[in-house]
């Protein structure tokens, strides 16, 4: 098996050799994976029977949905050994994360807050490759004094995640400590379904130098940092898995004064990119591809926010992951980021199964992206965190957490008039804006979803 520093060596050199090394490496690296596939996967034998015997093009693939992968699961996986079944009794005993099913494979779980929950396989090999491609991010998310800052305090680290189950933060973590990549005595693994004093308690008892989390809880903990609860001095914050808006990112940065590291990963890619200074994104694509594209699986021109992404791995083995809708919408950037990095660079902006329609006044139905919604709340000073509910589909809950010493009910007001003026603007009927009592809620998976669909 390739080791995590020879992947590293050859990432290295391919970004030196420039943007035509990059795509000779990842048209040799699809067209060896589709032949794994074909090879190895009844369902992909089934799915590619047509298809030209050598592909170097993603676009003459089917497009893949995890629905369906999920249905057909003992033929789209590469292992006989591996079944449906024999996976869900690994992961229905939570004592069991982390560990190694079969002798040979890390189990992850999606939460299922998108309709549908998901089982994936990560075996060594692509393990080393998600390691290489964690520390290239770091490697150029990282500066030499921030570094050195770490070191000094021997990377005592709090890792704030969903506990109790298979969840891929989780499951890393626990195996990284069984491995001995994260040492025991020098990190804490927060689970965030803990109440918010009790998790503000154990960060200002430890005092991390570096505090990861998904990106709507760190937010959370900022707004308890500047209300004087919270009290450390991270070096860096590091923001897992979602998106993040520029808003958050300054209240972050205001908060905590530290190093900002955003990177972007799912369980079906660990790694898909990692954040630059000027708020990009920088995709992996030498190991994989990642295709913005419409409602309809048309390419969305670069600049433009795509409907979906379709995501094509070139690294997992025991469940090839090929054109498969992530549910993403992002934006790749036109031209070079100024960053200089000569990876491509996207931002996310929302999944395009948190989409919000609404009848039309004149008939029809019309449909809202999250991020409208998104940026009004965050115009509004004095909210540390929202949740939009659609219960119906004229109507509309909104979950609210106030900062310190707000003025609640001038605050929802304004929140009412808001969302009402952009509702009109959109041509919606008549929908009913409702505040609610309760405060946002976790999904499964422990994040915080900023709009949650009418189902």
């Amino acid at each position: 098996m390739t080791s995590t520093l020879a992947l590293i060596r050859d990432g290295r050199r391919t970004l030196r050799q420039g943007s035509d090394a990059l795509a000779h490496r990842q048209r040799e690296r699809l067209a060896a994976m589709v032949g794994f596939a074909r090879a190895h996967s009844p369902y992909y034998r089934e799915l590619y029977r047509a298809l030209p015997e050598r592909v170097e093009d993603p676009v003459l693939l089917p497009v893949t949905h995890k629905q369906n992968l999920m249905a057909r699961f003992d033929d789209w996986v590469t292992d006989p050994e591996v079944s449906l079944d024999r996976v869900q009794a690994f992961v229905a005993d939570p004592r069991r994360v982390g560990e190694r099913f079969l002798g040979r494979y890390l189990v992850t779980t999606t939460s299922g807050t998108t309709g549908h929950r998901g089982l994936f396989l990560l075996d060594d090999r692509a393990t080393a490759v998600v390691r290489a491609l964690s520390l290239r991010a770091a490697r150029r998310s990282l500066t030499p004094r921030v570094t050195a800052r770490l070191l000094a305090r021997r990377v005592r680290s709090a890792h704030i995640v969903a506990t109790g189950g298979h969840l891929a933060a989780h499951a890393v973590l626990v195996r990284s400590r069984a491995a001995g990549r994260l040492p025991a005595r020098g990190s804490r693994v927060l689970s965030v379904h803990s109440p918010l004093p009790e998790v503000v308690e154990q960060l200002n008892r430890f005092r991390p130098v570096f505090l990861a989390g998904y990106a709507t809880v760190i937010a959370l903990l900022a707004g308890e940092q500047l209300a004087g609860r919270l009290r450390i001095a991270p070096a860096v914050v590091s923001l897992l898995a979602e998106g993040v808006s520029e808003h958050d990112r300054r209240r972050i940065r205001s908060a905590f004064g530290a190093h900002l590291v955003d990177t972007y990963g799912c369980n079906e890619s660990l790694a898909l990119a990692y954040g630059c200074p000027f708020g990009w994104l920088h995709v992996h694509s030498d190991w994989l591809i990642l295709e913005p594209v419409d409602a309809d699986h048309r390419p969305t021109p670069p600049g433009r926010e795509s409907f979906t992404v379709l995501l094509t791995s070139l690294c997992r083995w025991a469940q090839p992951i090929l054109r498969y809708d992530l549910g993403d919408s992002v934006l790749l950037r036109p031209d070079a980021c100024p960053c200089g990095d000569p990876l491509p660079a996207i931002r996310v902006r929302g999944r395009a199964a948190d989409l919000l329609s609404f009848p039309r006044r004149d008939g029809g139905s019309v449909r809202i992206v999250p991020m409208a919604f998104e940026t009004l709340l965050e115009r509004i000073p004095g909210i540390d965190l929202f949740q939009i509910v659609q219960t119906a589909p004229t109507c509309l809950r909104v979950r609210l957490l106030f900062a310190a010493g707000a003025d609640r009910d001038r605050l929802w007001t304004a929140v009412r008039k808001e969302m009402v003026a952009l509702l009109t603007a959109h041509g919606a009927g008549r929908v009913s804006v409702e505040r609610a009592h309760e405060p946002p809620q976790q999904s499964p998976g422990g994040k915080y979803r900023v709009v949650i669909p009418w189902t």
